[in-house]
């Protein structure tokens, strides 16, 4: 059974990594505007925080989470951004500060978390580890958002191997959640790493193929770019079409960047 250490221990990088974007911002650059429409830098760290603190409901408190998830089924899409809207407002030390209290407290617990124990979560329930890649996810996209508003450009990490590792097993999902059939058979999915090494999922000698850059191929299943501007091919119809729905996130289907 995978620890939750390992994990952990990449999401704290990546959530140091972002937090050292924005610890020496002046104020007025909080308000500068991301790639996310309507969303300023304040926003991003906001939501991060928000979300942070429904992952420690889930972890610590789990009737408080199912209260979270009855708020959330009235006006899913729109929840999370009330929530970021919310918090937007806070002074940005003040912003930063409880950020970085929660998400360290939120790591803490995610080690303690005992063997076998599945937490809730707005799509299926997960471990400890699959909630600490989830974060992870989530983190490096809105730090992605981040990044480009502050015309920053981040290396790409081993890191990013997890984010895909998210993407391909939600292949199911996004079908789904799109309102389609999943397919019956198995993808092949080779990407390449930082380092030049590759990543494969499924059987070699599947029919349906993808294969491009590691690090484009999370933009994509995150949402963050659009796909005609990314490294990643697809080989079959349905490998095709994956390629214009895949997200690694829960909830609804993103309306994906220009």
């Amino acid at each position: 059974m995978a620890t939750a250490e390992p994990m952990v221990a990449d999401l704290r990088t990546e959530s140091d990594e972002l937090d050292a974007l924005v610890a020496d911002l002046p104020a007025a650059r909080w308000s500068d505007s991301t790639p996310a429409p309507g969303w300023t830098i304040a926003h991003q760290i906001a939501h991060l925080l928000w979300t942070d603190r429904v992952a420690l409901k889930s972890v610590t408190d789990e009737a408080a989470f199912a209260a979270v998830l009855e708020e959330a089924a009235t006006n899913p899409v729109g929840f999370v951004d009330a929530g970021a809207e919310e918090l937007a407002v806070t002074p940005p030390p003040q912003l930063l500060a409880d950020w970085r209290a929660t998400r360290a407290r939120l790591h803490e617990e995610l080690l303690a978390v005992t063997d076998g124990r599945k937490l809730p979560w707005f799509g299926p329930p997960m471990s400890a580890a699959s909630m600490a890649t989830a974060r992870l996810m989530e983190t490096w996209a809105h730090g992605l958002d981040v990044a480009d508003a502050l015309g920053v450009k981040r290396a790409a990490t081993e890191r990013l191997k997890s984010i895909a590792h998210i993407g391909v097993r939600a292949r199911d999902y996004a079908f789904v959640v799109n309102g389609l059939t999943p397919p019956s058979d198995p993808f092949f999915v080779e990407l390449r790493a930082p380092d030049g090494s590759a990543w494969t999922w499924g059987p070699h000698d599947a029919a349906q193929r993808v294969t491009g850059s590691g690090e484009d191929f999370c933009m994509l299943v995150t949402q963050r770019r659009a796909r005609t501007a990314l490294d990643v091919m697809a080989e079959g119809a349905e490998a095709e079409q994956w390629l214009t729905i895949a997200q690694a996130f829960a909830g609804p289907p993103g309306p994906g960047r220009d």
